[in-house]
């Protein structure tokens, strides 16, 4: 990785007697960063920072988010056109290698993902020592993680190759091993790849097909899935993508981190926001009890799941997409007036014209409509976080590949406030 940030001048740092200058970094776009790296060791002081949301942990040419204009753009390419226009695989080759890929590049990366999606036969047993009952982020988490022990010839995180070798395995295979989740958790029979089927299209033979009868994949469903896809590929640097970072700053193997990932990314606050919104929609249940439900936002005495953003403090641009998508698939499945579209639809008017959600900017986000369309495709609201993670692997990957490239990269290793007793004699037990 090539460092691209520029000086910008320099901050003048005032700690008691000593004066301390700060180089300022400008990158391609977004706020100057100050450069603290040095302050240690001129001053003998930390920053503090709890969740890092004042500190870049680290440069990156990935992904960029405005959350007070509402962009995202992934290698400079906004969200919406790359939704309507683009592939999910064409959008994993953008974030893998910078650019888009011409027609030539894209066939090959195609054919080389689409023959990586089978796993070794012996794999399969794996899933054999789960409970029937086990949640699929936990047979995620596990069946990620032990990818190592089975494909440990692209494992040295030092090989190019080897890295390549991995990160087409694993954007290849994380339908499969999703699928194979879903169909655990139901109790049927794992069903294999097919070369002939595109990568969303194979992701959903793989959940729904029965050996009783022939399955055909709807297109309006298939599309909407390399949508969703697209939309939940990279978001910067969020908690699931640092947590992927910081396990490859020790060198760990990639199947180890991305495990990490999915990992981080199963907590209620990050990746199972979908589910929850949906929750409250069926919550709420029908058009009329939204008044009394958001008085009760008010009053503090529920939470409006599905709007606001960590990031975000305009309309999420994904949302935008998400919510055409939503009706397309409703549309096809002949559910147009699912009641809990209805209670979506009103309850957006609500929130965009209340005083009350428009004044603390609680516009809504991608999650608001993903639960409803993952619902009508037929996924149980426990499999959409694996969805998720099955979208953002790519992200993940590019993430660590940059990281790993990147010269100036150390092993992550955080300070802290210590509030805790100082030092201290050891007492006896007898004594105490």
């Amino acid at each position: 990785m090539e460092n691209k940030v520029a000086p910008g001048g320099v901050a003048h740092m005032q700690i008691g007697d000593k004066s301390v200058e700060l180089p300022i970094l400008k990158g391609s776009t977004g706020p100057d960063v100050v450069d603290i790296r040095k302050l240690y060791a001129e001053a003998d002081v930390f920053t503090y920072d709890p969740g890092f949301t004042s500190t870049a942990s680290c440069e990156s040419q990935i992904t960029y988010i405005d959350g007070d204009a509402g962009i995202l753009l992934y290698r400079g390419y906004p969200i919406d056109e790359l939704a309507e226009n683009s592939s999910f695989l064409e959008v994993c080759y953008l974030l893998l290698h910078g650019e888009l890929p011409t027609a030539t590049q894209f066939a090959e990366f195609e054919r080389t993902i689409t023959y990586h999606t089978m796993l070794h036969e012996q794999f399969d047993r794996f899933f054999q020592t789960f409970r029937r009952d086990a949640h699929p982020m936990a047979i995620m988490v596990g069946a990620v993680g032990a990818l190592s022990a089975f494909y440990h010839d692209s494992t040295n995180v030092h090989d190019e190759k080897q890295r390549q070798i991995s990160a087409h395995r694993m954007i290849a295979k994380m339908p499969t091993i999703a699928a194979r989740a879903f169909k655990y958790a139901v109790g049927q029979p794992f069903v294999y790849p097919r070369n002939e089927l595109g990568y969303a299209d194979n992701f959903l033979r793989m959940c729904f097909a029965v050996p009783a009868e022939d399955y055909k994949v709807n297109q309006v469903l298939a599309k909407a899935m390399d949508k969703i896809f697209i939309l939940h590929a990279d978001h910067e640097q969020n908690a699931s993508t640092s947590t992927v970072r910081l396990a490859g700053s020790s060198g760990a193997n990639p199947f180890a981190c991305i495990a990490a990932g999915i990992a981080c990314l199963w907590g209620p606050s990050h990746g199972g926001a979908n589910e929850e919104a949906l929750n409250m929609l069926k919550e709420i249940g029908t058009v009329d009890r939204i008044p009394e439900y958001v008085q009760g936002v008010k009053d503090r005495r529920y939470r409006l799941m599905g709007f606001g953003h960590r990031v975000y403090k305009n309309y999420d641009p994904r949302a935008k997409v998400m919510q055409k998508t939503c009706h397309e698939v409703l549309d096809a499945l002949g559910k147009r007036d699912e009641p809990l579209l209805q209670v979506a639809m009103e309850l957006e008017r609500i929130a965009l014209s209340d005083p009350y959600f428009v004044e603390r900017k609680l516009y809504p986000n991608i999650d608001f409509y993903s639960g409803i369309t993952l619902s009508a495709m037929g996924f149980p609201s426990e499999m959409f976080t694996v969805l998720f993670a099955l979208a953002r692997t790519v992200g993940w990957i590019a993430q660590w590949k940059e990281m790993i490239e990147d010269p100036s990269q150390k092993i992550g290793r955080p300070r802290q406030v210590y509030t805790g007793p100082v030092q201290r004699s050891f007492v006896p037990i007898d004594k105490r």
